[in-house]
């Protein structure tokens, strides 16, 4: 076992599911996110997790992520919140994916598959209603509903939208929300009004779950806030961060006045000093840009990075301390450290970069 672990509280993210569920009362459903190898926490076992604690749906980027769901038994139904490649298609629908789609071009695509292999294919119709990225427009909404339905290989599942700014509280990005949920709610009224049933509605992220409760329909999509950080201050529910990182000091030497240490000899001793070598580095998702910024903790102390963070390693000024023994564990992130959303402030990212960085040769521990 490597001395640097993902250590990995899967009751912690439970209790998340419990206190979303909590908030949101029985009826909406839960899905799952779990793309991106559940944030960098391992897919298969926080899927299992998520299904376990009451979600009903997960979500993955992917058909290969979708693969390895289904590779280890997972039969839960898995929405691809991506667009595949035409040649993912059949995978998709040996799989029994649900996919997410917002064009002709692709429903059509969808259909033939489906159609190929003589089964049916769960779609849901994706209305971009002001992020930009897929999805028709909403005034198309009616008629690619139609287009959908016309295929009796698929199966109109659910119609949803993605909110670009729900986490914020700037009075012109509520605004903003407001208007993408009143476009997505006028898309949805134009699709029942044509004759057609839009499946399970879903629009909120973590940040409508916690500040726009008109974006929960019949179903939510908390990312970031199911691993344990919310994309609000102050927000009205508690989370617990889900991922801890450590390691353990393989090597203290004791250097003197004017030696430097790592690449660049950006840090040197200004007087004699202990200095602690860890095995953890960008090569295992800690981020270079904490080099000479960031402190790790030992014995219950904060202790700061010494000179840049290497690939796989990096040191740690100990000053005069002798309390610190070789073998002794280090916590990077969690626990008592700093968190993975104090990384992110650091570095002016979010924690879901943090978290998602986390190298897969870091084993991850499941507590």
């Amino acid at each position: 076992m490597r001395s640097t672990r993902a250590i990995i509280h899967i009751e912690r993210f439970c209790g998340n599911v419990k206190h979303i569920r909590e908030k949101l009362g029985p009826a909406p459903i839960i899905c799952a996110p779990v793309k991106a190898d559940a944030y960098g926490h391992g897919a298969v076992p926080v899927a299992r997790a998520a299904i376990d604690a009451g979600a009903g749906y997960l979500a993955v980027a992917t058909v290969e992520e979708g693969a390895e769901l289904r590779s280890a038994g997972i039969s839960a139904p898995v929405l691809v919140l991506s667009l595949p490649l035409p040649e993912e298609l059949a995978d998709a629908v040996r799989l029994r994916l649900s996919l997410l789609l917002g064009d002709e071009d692709m429903v059509k695509e969808a259909a033939f598959a489906a159609e190929q292999a003589g089964e049916k294919l769960a779609v849901h119709l994706k209305i971009d209603t002001g992020m930009g990225r897929i999805g028709c427009l909403p005034e198309a909404a009616s008629t690619l509903a139609a287009y959908i339905a016309s295929f009796r290989s698929l199966v109109y599942a659910g119609t949803a939208t993605h909110l670009s700014v729900a986490d914020s509280r700037v009075p012109d990005d509520m605004c903003y929300t407001k208007k993408q949920l009143s476009l997505f709610t006028q898309s949805i009224e134009s699709i029942r009004a044509a004759g057609f049933d839009p499946g399970i509605v879903h629009a909120a992220n973590s940040g409508a779950i916690l500040l726009h409760e008109d974006a929960c329909f019949d179903m939510v999509r908390p990312g970031i806030l199911l691993y344990g950080y919310s994309p609000v201050e102050h927000p009205p529910i508690t989370v617990e961060p889900v991922m801890e990182l450590i390691t353990r000091i393989v090597l203290i030497k004791t250097m003197r006045g004017g030696d430097a240490v790592s690449y660049g000899r950006t840090w040197t001793v200004s007087e004699g000093t202990r200095v602690a070598t860890i095995p953890v580095g960008y090569g295992d998702g800690l981020p270079r840009g904490l080099s000479g910024n960031f402190s790790v903790y030992i014995r219950r102390r904060f202790y700061p990075l010494a000179g840049r963070v290497c690939m796989d390693q990096c040191m740690v000024d100990l000053g005069n301390d002798t309390g610190v023994r070789r073998w002794d564990e280090v916590t990077i992130f969690g626990g008592n450290a700093h968190s993975a959303a104090d990384i992110a402030a650091k570095l002016h990212t979010i924690p879901y970069e943090i978290t998602c960085n986390i190298n897969k040769r870091v084993p991850r521990i499941y507590a």
